[in-house]
């Protein structure tokens, strides 16, 4: 079969880069931050996953030195917050470019509620929550050794807050809870839903 084979650092050679596209779809990081001075910060990341269970361990990259880095260096905590379905225009509106003084909260028409263990408030309208303390904020680099422009911000996962209504027999459900997650091209984005769910055991 015909191959399209590219080195990155010499082009794709596409109308759009296939990278984040082949390597996804990806859940969504939308962390919420403030500064040493108390503004608020709410924006979406699409480089974010989980990395261990004991401890939880979540992180996300920032392409760029943004205001959720700063202020995650400036105070050592963070609020990761799912997005949904429902919530996927307002996750949206918190994309915008605007100054460090300006809550994205208000912005996309959110409400800040206290965490327990943090001071950064979670989202109130989304039914997940993870309170964060920050483990390590890694500059990445590249095979060559120089730095890029991305940071990579870890974080322990100390308190969770779950809708219970997406608790069935005690176990999460994904499907219900209408997680989205980002895709590749320009504003795609996918939505998990029942139909998609199938199980396979592990070998013994």
């Amino acid at each position: 079969m015909p191959i399209h084979s590219y080195e990155p650092r010499l082009g794709h050679g596409l109308p759009h880069d296939p990278f984040n596209a082949i390597v996804g779809p990806r859940p969504i990081g939308w962390i919420a931050s403030h500064s040493a001075a108390g503004s608020l910060n709410l924006a979406p990341y699409s480089f974010f996953n989980a990395f261990n269970y004991t401890p939880p361990i979540i992180g996300f990259a920032s392409v760029g030195y943004k205001d959720t880095v700063r202020n995650i260096e400036a105070t050592g905590e963070f609020v990761w917050n799912l997005a949904t379905r429902t919530l996927a225009e307002a996750m949206n509106q918190t994309c915008a470019a605007v100054p460090p003084e300006v809550s994205e909260f208000g912005l996309a028409g959110l409400t800040p509620v206290a965490s327990q263990l943090v001071a950064v408030p979670r989202v109130l309208e989304s039914p997940v929550a993870f309170e964060c303390r920050t483990t390590q904020i890694l500059q990445l680099q590249g095979a060559n050794g120089e730095k890029v422009p991305t940071w990579l911000v870890l974080g322990e996962v100390v308190a969770v807050h779950i809708d219970t209504v997406l608790l069935k027999d005690g176990v999460y459900d994904t499907a219900r809870a209408g997680h989205i997650l980002r895709g590749g091209g320009p504003a795609d984005y996918f939505h998990i839903r029942p139909e998609q769910l199938f199980q396979m055991r592990r070998p013994v």
